[in-house]
């Protein structure tokens, strides 16, 4: 798999050990991908691309985490926010699917949780679940209205969920997701930023679908114009300006309470900016941000004590999120590979070496 720092692509900032999500202890993904069928779009049959990505703030275990989401265009859904917003705490696994496989997506997760006993009963076999489970839309590449993600699919995406690299590109939710017009799809990132002599991790998951090519900006370049010639997964179909979506979730481990992480998700538009977007009407750009410091904060009973990084000194974790967003973008983009799928649409990877001749060219490649 490649990334943006494997083609030497400028980028700021000190990585965690796996430069994903998951260089916040605890935090694991799963994904579940289907592809299978080409040519016409028989809707029930085919051709399928598509899937389900699962997040768990603290692995297979129950201990809700605070969090906060922010939403920059609502053209899109997440679902559990009201709650999180309500309470403060995410108390559930986080799915990322398609926009017609929500439903599904959110009912098997319930179950999950049931199965596996990831819950605190309010009375004896009295438990309500409210999970997260955010969308954006391949009906392009997928047979969208054929309903092919079914719960055994969420099912397997938590089932596997886990620590270390995370699988990016063309997976999961991420399978048939376009991004700027080039194949998009699942991407993450991480920093590591110092506070007070502590060191806390910031780490970011996306699932791109969103961008107009003309508007596509690495390292400070005008990419767009440099690809017209390549052509647009969208040239078959009726595009409106900026139809799609990004999800992102933000992942960290330094003590932040509520109101502070969704500070920090409000920071995930200026790393999107640093690749062009400028978040269009048709664009669900829906973004979670939550910490995993603070374990049993959600005791149901009794005075908690908790700790609180001050607000003034937030800053690198702001920089930290805007870092990390930027380049988990751009590695759902390198990390992608074409893929053809409904009527023999054709979603094209940008091209690595040329993208490497156009930085050059502009004195923007990394020296080795």
């Amino acid at each position: 798999m490649t990334r943006a720092r494997d083609l030497g692509i400028p980028l700021e900032g000190i990585t965690g050990k796996y430069n994903a999500i998951t260089d916040v202890a605890g935090v694991t993904v799963g994904h579940t991908t289907l592809i299978s069928g080409d040519g016409p779009l028989k809707v029930g049959q085919g051709p399928v691309r598509t899937g389900v990505t699962a997040v768990l703030p603290r692995g297979k275990s129950y201990d809700p985490v605070f969090a906060g989401t922010y939403s920059l265009n609502g053209n899109g859904e997440m679902t559990g926010t009201i709650w999180i917003e309500e309470s403060g705490f995410l108390e559930s696994p986080i799915g990322i699917t398609n926009t017609h496989s929500v439903g599904v997506v959110r009912d098997a997760m319930i179950e999950w949780q049931v199965k596996h006993k990831l819950y605190n009963e309010l009375a004896p076999s009295v438990f309500w679940s409210l999970p997260v489970v955010a969308e954006t839309y391949d009906g392009v590449l997928n047979d969208i209205n054929g309903f092919h993600v079914k719960k055994e699919h969420a099912f397997a995406a938590l089932d596997s969920a886990s620590s270390g690299a995370v699988a990016e590109g063309c997976v999961g939710g991420g399978t048939g997701m376009n991004c700027y017009e080039f194949k998009g799809g699942i991407g993450s990132s991480s920093r590591v930023a110092t506070v007070a002599e502590s060191k806390y991790t910031v780490g970011v998951l996306v699932q791109a679908n969103f961008g107009s090519r003309h508007q596509l900006m690495i390292a400070g370049v005008p990419m767009g114009q440099e690809f017209k010639d390549i052509p647009s997964s969208y040239d078959d179909v009726a595009k409106l300006p900026e139809t799609g979506s990004i999800i992102v979730i933000v992942a960290t481990d330094a003590p932040l309470l509520p109101h502070q992480l969704k500070r920090l998700a409000r920071r995930v538009p200026m790393g999107m900016a640093r690749t062009g977007t400028t978040g269009g009407n048709g664009s669900g750009d829906i973004f979670l941000a939550f910490s995993t410091a603070n374990a049993g904060a959600a005791k149901r009973s009794g005075m908690q004590k908790l700790e609180m990084l001050a607000n003034d000194e937030m800053d690198v974790l702001f920089e930290a999120a805007v870092q990390a967003t930027e380049e988990a973008i751009l590695n759902a983009m390198i990390a992608a590979t074409t893929m053809s799928g409904v009527h023999g649409r054709t979603s094209y990877a940008i091209p690595h070496e040329r993208l490497k001749g156009i930085l050059s060219q502009h004195n923007r490649l990394r020296k080795p």
